[in-house]
């Protein structure tokens, strides 16, 4: 698996579908109140069968490579639940999903799918911030027994605060793409100015202080 290639055909794509969105002259507000230069909906992804199976494949080569000892693939719901599809399709491994919260009825699950003592799971997101929503879910595949050896995702902003959340869980995440992969990619197909860059850059660096 060619990483650089990987990284940068993906990054390359998300821009094309218009699935990441650049500007830092009109910078996005994200929910968490964070002001960014990039905004980014993967749920487009699934609206593109070529690149959804692209993902799908460079998913599996990933988990194979570094989570060779996986017996479950996980979905994070909802985005995620459509990678991890095509990802446990490719190994023929058992899937499962993982909501935010357990169901107000019925047996209130807040998994559903293969989830047993001692499964070795890997779990799958579309994108990472802060790693809040994919660190809840590993915490409700272990309070019921799962196993999880690691995480992976399309794309991570590779923010600091994601970078202490995943350390301090003890989770490994491996991704297809990043940020600082993003930006370049941007840059030499002519997404972004060069000029523009910079304040790339100082986002990347400093995301709480940008803009303020």
């Amino acid at each position: 698996m060619d990483k650089v290639s990987v990284a940068n055909n993906i990054a390359s794509q998300l821009l094309k579908i218009k699935a990441v969105t650049l500007n830092p002259k009109k910078p996005f507000i994200w929910a968490s109140g964070i002001k960014a230069p990039i905004y980014t909906d993967n749920r487009l992804t699934i609206a593109y069968p070529d690149f959804r199976q692209t993902i799908a494949h460079d998913l599996a080569e990933l988990i194979k490579e570094k989570y060779p000892e996986a017996e479950v693939i996980g979905g994070v719901a909802t985005a995620g639940i459509p990678h991890a599809t095509g990802v446990s399709n490719i190994l023929n491994l058992p899937l499962n999903y993982v909501r935010p919260q357990k169901k107000d009825h019925g047996k209130k699950s807040q998994i559903e799918g293969r989830c047993q003592k001692g499964d070795k799971v890997v779990l799958i997101d579309d994108l990472i911030s802060t790693g809040g929503s994919i660190l809840k879910a590993v915490k409700a595949v272990e309070e019921e027994g799962g196993d999880v050896i690691g995480t992976v995702a399309i794309f991570s902003y590779d923010l600091p605060e994601s970078t202490k959340n995943f350390s301090d869980a003890h989770t490994k995440l491996f991704t297809l793409t990043d940020y600082p992969t993003m930006i370049q990619v941007a840059q030499k197909l002519d997404y972004v100015e060069e000029s523009d860059m910079e304040l790339l850059q100082q986002w990347y660096q400093d995301p709480e202080s940008w803009g303020k």
